[in-house]
């Protein structure tokens, strides 16, 4: 008889190790992947808008918010002219959208629906009376 005691001890030592060992942790899933943070760039363009001129500044982006700023106009910043987002065919600016009464501050916001050759204009609308310095910071993705 003492040895089926000593059986059985050792049986419920043996499940109550087993027992132990796997705890009541519960299983852990995979970690979901999170999306990655969108970076966005920063682009300035800048020149001198001369009388009844234009300039285009031709930029790549990824989909997303693109946003345009006139950031500066020459000494007198309430002067309106044309700014623009438009698609760049390697030659030519194809105006999509435009502000033809934007000051300093103003902005113009488009999205791109896939990775684009993009284009950013600024024009004299005939307000101009002499070369005017210029900055349009562009924000993309």
């Amino acid at each position: 008889m003492r040895r089926s005691s000593s059986r059985t001890v050792l049986v419920i030592l043996v499940m109550a190790l087993a027992a132990w060992a796997c705890g009541d942790d519960a299983p852990q899933s995979p970690a979901s992947p999170t999306d990655p943070v969108p970076t966005t760039v920063t682009e300035t363009f800048s020149g001198t808008l001369t009388v009844n001129g234009a300039a285009t500044f031709p930029f790549s982006t990824l989909a997303g918010t693109v946003t345009a700023n006139l950031t500066s106009l020459g000494p007198d910043s309430t002067l309106a002219i044309s700014m623009s987002l438009g698609t760049w065919s390697g030659t030519v600016c194809q105006i999509v959208l435009a502000n033809d009464a934007a000051v300093q501050g103003s902005t113009v916001v488009g999205t791109a629906s896939t990775a684009s050759s993009l284009c950013v204009r600024v024009l004299d609308v005939g307000n101009l009376v002499e070369p005017l310095p210029f900055v349009v910071t562009v924000v993309h993705p």
